[in-house]
């Protein structure tokens, strides 16, 4: 892995934002660990964040005119990610959208930049389970405007079964026909996580990593 995947490993541990034990998703699935951007509750936490989404799209030469973040988790991770962009040679727009079109003001379902016609739009995002956000959130930016969809990044991908036989990753990149990056599999964050010490602490021990990998054998592809 690169260094800024294993500074954002451990950054979603110290914040609280992976844990680990026993946790009931949208799915109705027991999973053994659970990713809550919510917890990203500050100014340190939500820029190490941004940074890893830039660095990922930096390092993968995404074309990004524009990146939107959908509401309301996906709105800190699109502002974090544009101003991380800003300290480097791109100083890109983000917008994002509401969940319900405002009829006074100024109005509109946009807030920030909107997408506009000819803008290559990079959609930002925390976790992969079903992928519904992320096909909400593309379908909307190319019924509004003219725009592509370079790519969607996202914190985790959980490398989970969709459909068929595919994970819901590459079903999206297949559905969508678009780029679909994440800055660390689960994968990647078991290899790094076991037996280490954080804090003190060993956050991923023996019993923990048996855990996700026999969920892993039930429901990846």
């Amino acid at each position: 892995m690169e260094s800024f995947q294993k500074d954002f490993i451990e950054l979603l541990v110290r914040y609280e934002v992976l844990r680990f034990g026993s946790f009931t998703l949208k799915s109705g699935r027991t999973s053994p660990y659970f990713v809550n951007a919510g917890q990203l509750r500050t100014g340190r936490a939500i820029a190490g964040v941004g940074a890893a989404y830039a660095a990922v799209i930096d390092a993968e030469t995404v074309p990004c005119d524009l990146v939107f973040g959908p509401a309301y988790k996906g709105v800190p991770l699109a502002v974090a990610t544009a101003t991380a962009l800003s300290m480097g040679a791109r100083d890109v727009p983000f917008g994002f959208d509401r969940k319900e079109i405002k009829d006074h003001g100024e109005g509109g379902q946009f807030v920030g930049t909107p997408p506009t016609s000819g803008m290559r739009v990079v959609l930002v995002d925390d976790v992969i389970t079903s992928g519904r956000s992320l096909r909400e959130a593309a379908t909307l930016l190319t019924e509004s405007a003219d725009v592509e969809v370079s790519a969607a990044v996202v914190a985790v991908d959980r490398q989970e079964r969709g459909r068929g036989d595919k994970t819901t990753l590459e079903e999206l990149r297949d559905d969508l026909g678009i780029r679909v990056l994440p800055i660390v599999t689960i994968r990647e964050v078991v290899d790094h996580l076991h037996g280490r010490e954080l804090g003190g602490t060993v956050v991923l021990d023996d019993s923990k990593r048996e855990a996700i990998e026999t969920y892993l054998a039930q429901h990846s592809a």
